[in-house]
């Protein structure tokens, strides 16, 4: 079995109307899938976490150091692409193209053996899991406190057991809006916060010392990336768990936070930090630090599938006991407005109580809808 072609598709969709986090509003959701044709008929699909248009044009360039090449050993040709990017190319765009192309050719061996990818992966250690709602993003228009709480109150009702809520709107607007989303979802709901970079340690810690009575899960980016003495000091200064890792990638880069224990969680994106072979890799190493990982996702039913097929294979966070259940990893189920997410899939995932069952079909499990990758084709 050979690879024929790689095939990268830019999608996006209009809002019906935006939403904010803490560093930019989004009019529109877009999306870089990526399909791989074999010689023999099977096809794969990946999904890359990131600038769209500027990750196909890194597709388009690796490509040709894959043709003609045999797509089952995965881990080869990772290494392989992998050693001639980076010089340039082993954080950010290129990165996040091969995270891609790892998801998609993972999903061409399990349909080869006929199984899921995560029994190749050396699981499943779960058959379902628990799901935490993605939302609470600021609007234009109406009242945080209001609309927020609102929203959070409904996904309990959905059954969600967890939910995240967007601040980095100001110190003084993301106590009002965390006391809000608490006062709606009881104290038996876990409630995690995530500022998407927006303070610095100083600012982090006046917040988290301002709304540790919440019963915060986790707070995820206060700082940006690259700061690792401020998330130190963050982490010192608050008895929150420390959450971060969407924008670095591979186990080289999770490293450097792992020896210095700069995280509590860890929280790669499966379709940006390296793909399949890479996040696992991840994982293990975030186990033998004792640092718990909890992948992040905020794509389409292809980046789904891609963190519940790794979800499937990670052990849990604390051993069983007779009198307390273990910790268990949890799956980011986007709540955002994304016409793309579910159309792609012939067969979207669903929750039930805030519970996703495990896909259990070869591969990744799913079926695209070819005629939504022309539907919302991005010109």
């Amino acid at each position: 079995m050979k690879i024929t072609n790689i095939r990268p598709y830019v999608l996006e969709a209009a809002l019906s109307q935006p939403f904010a986090n803490s560093q930019a509003w989004n009019d529109k959701r877009m999306a870089l899938i990526i399909e791989i044709e074999t010689d023999d008929g099977l096809v794969g699909w990946g999904e890359s976490y990131g600038p769209a248009w500027m990750i196909a044009a890194a597709v388009k360039h690796v490509t040709p150091w894959l043709i003609g090449r045999d797509p089952l050993p995965t881990e080869k040709l990772w290494h392989e692409v992998y050693c001639r990017v980076r010089g340039h190319g082993r954080k950010g765009v290129v990165m996040d193209a091969l995270s891609g192309i790892d998801i998609a050719l993972w999903d061409i061996k399990g349909k080869h053996f006929g199984v899921p990818a995560y029994r190749l992966m050396g699981g499943p250690f779960r058959d379902t899991v628990q799901a935490y709602a993605t939302g609470l993003y600021r609007f234009k228009s109406g009242d945080p406190v209001d609309y927020l709480a609102a929203e959070a109150a409904g996904y309990v009702a959905e059954g969600f057991k967890a939910v995240k809520l967007k601040i980095g709107f100001g110190i003084e607007a993301d106590v009002r809006a965390v006391r809000a989303v608490r006062r709606a979802i009881g104290d038996d709901i876990a409630l995690m916060v995530d500022a998407n970079q927006a303070y610095d340690a100083v600012s982090a810690i006046r917040l988290g010392r301002m709304i540790e009575e919440y019963g915060i899960g986790w707070f995820e980016e206060p700082l940006p990336p690259d700061d690792l003495a401020g998330h130190l000091a963050v982490k010192a200064a608050l008895s929150i768990p420390l959450a971060g890792g969407e924008c670095e990638f591979t186990r080289f880069g999770f490293h450097d936070l792992l020896t210095a224990h700069a995280l509590d969680v860890l929280q790669p994106d499966t379709c940006a930090a390296g793909g399949l072979t890479e996040c696992k890799k991840i994982a293990d190493m975030a186990g033998a630090f004792g640092t718990r990982f909890s992948p992040h996702c905020w794509g389409t039913g292809i980046a789904m599938a891609a963190s519940l097929q790794l979800l499937a294979v990670l052990p849990p966070h604390t051993s069983p006991s007779l009198v307390v259940p273990p910790a268990e990893p949890m799956l980011e189920f986007d709540r955002t407005e994304h016409a793309i997410r579910r159309a792609v899939l012939t067969e979207p995932f669903e929750h039930s109580g805030g519970i996703v069952r495990l896909p259990e079909g070869p591969g990744l499990g799913i079926e695209i809808d070819r005629a939504a990758l022309a539907r919302f084709a991005a010109r």
